[in-house]
């Protein structure tokens, strides 16, 4: 009769035997060494303060409420991973602050950091579902005690937004205040502080300035894919005013009309510096063609590298964007249109954040709007086109600097 493994009767082994067959184990073969080390797990973690820095206000108030431990826990956690999320973006900024970032070998290392920083913010997005396992009752029984901390008085998250690049002036105003004004002084120089820092976004701005090709006694991207663009559409317009007068018809020529007035718009230089005043373009209008050069070579191997990292930068776009929504989404649950302990609206000032004005790097989306047939992407000849480098390639004056140096 079969029976399960596990619960079938064995043979008593002999003392010997099971002594011999643990000096034949090779698992065991190991040297402990923890009793002469100098320094042992929880010294090296520093666990003692980590695991006893859980201070339920509601037992200080002889009324423990158990999940309360768990929401302390849950933005600890956030609390570390924004701590690294900085420690990676400074060593970024550093890299392109420094220079170093004209030599591609470092690329690599900028792209792995930029992409960590991305696995973490999906990390960071999913951790709200063990929050989520409170219900808003639960939340209610210990609420009253967090009065006033607030999610707002986040140190670490708004010098990550700074140094990412979230520009002063598109920020929602908190109870109409200024964000700075509900840190301590301390706490405000350093705000301060990053904020003169150039941000991850202006040194991708000028390394996209930079972008070899843009040249225009040189290869000229930009004059030949303007000058491409706009035979195209003329072309495109003759087709189409040979076809029979009908809806369709004018349907197709108002499309065409809308697509000129893109592109209008797009070669248009002070056009581009109006939209940057108001918010709506971040990159300098020179970042712009570097951006749009990338990725529309993107295949080529001198520009696969850049291409992932424009990608990554959109990605923590989105992440952030996702982790803005979830955050709302979970504030709206837990206490509907309550105001926050903070003294915000609560749910309503934070729906107002999860807009375009607080995403970083809003021109890599819309690069998007000017696609167009790859026959009209000026063409690629590698024996005449070998763009250099930008370890290879750079201005006289960034070259007179070097050679001074």
């Amino acid at each position: 009769m079969s029976a399960c493994p596990f619960f079938q009767r064995k043979q008593p082994v002999t003392n010997t035997l099971q002594m011999k067959e643990d000096e034949d184990d090779e698992a065991q073969s190991g040297v402990n060494k923890a009793s002469k080390g100098d320094i042992i797990y929880g010294d090296y973690l520093q666990l003692d303060k980590i695991v006893s820095s859980q201070l339920l206000q509601s037992a200080l108030k002889g009324n423990s409420i158990h999940d309360e431990h768990l929401f302390i826990v849950t933005h600890q956690a956030y609390e570390l991973w924004f701590k690294q999320i900085l420690w990676e973006l400074d060593s970024v900024r550093e890299i392109f602050i420094s220079g170093h970032v004209r030599d591609e070998r470092n690329m690599l290392k900028v792209n792995t950091r930029i992409h960590r920083i991305v696995m973490i913010f999906r990390l960071l997005v999913d951790q709200f579902a063990v929050l989520e396992t409170m219900t808003a009752l639960d939340f209610f029984d210990f609420r009253e005690y967090l009065s006033p901390a607030s999610g707002f008085q986040s140190l670490q998250f708004r010098l990550l937004e700074n140094k990412i690049g979230v520009p002063g002036n598109q920020r929602v105003p908190y109870n109409r205040r200024h964000y700075r004004d509900n840190f301590s002084s301390a706490e405000t120089e350093r705000l301060l502080c990053s904020e003169k820092e150039p941000s991850l976004l202006k040194l991708v701005e000028e390394w996209l300035e930079r972008t070899p090709g843009l040249e225009m006694d040189g290869f000229n991207f930009w004059g030949k894919l303007q000058t491409n663009i706009f035979d195209g559409l003329s072309r495109e317009k003759e087709i189409i005013e040979l076809k029979p007068a009908s809806e369709m018809k004018n349907e197709m020529l108002a499309d065409l009309n809308k697509q000129h007035d893109i592109f209008v718009s797009l070669f248009d230089e002070h056009r581009h510096e109006h939209l940057q005043s108001i918010g709506e373009r971040r990159l300098s209008y020179k970042a712009l063609q570097g951006a749009l050069m990338i990725y529309f070579y993107r295949e080529e191997p001198r520009f696969q590298v850049p291409f992932q990292l424009l990608t990554s930068l959109m990605d923590i776009d989105t992440l952030m964007t996702k982790w803005r929504y979830n955050h709302v989404c979970m504030v709206h649950r837990m206490i509907g249109s309550k105001a926050g302990t903070g003294g915000s609206s609560g749910y309503h000032y934070l729906r107002s954040t999860v807009s375009d004005r607080y995403k970083v790097f809003v021109d890599l989306f819309n690069l998007a709007t000017f696609l167009v047939p790859r026959s009209w992407v000026p063409k690629l000849n590698p024996n005449e086109h070998a763009f250099l480098y930008t370890a290879e390639y750079c201005d006289s004056s960034y070259c007179s600097s070097e050679d001074s140096d």
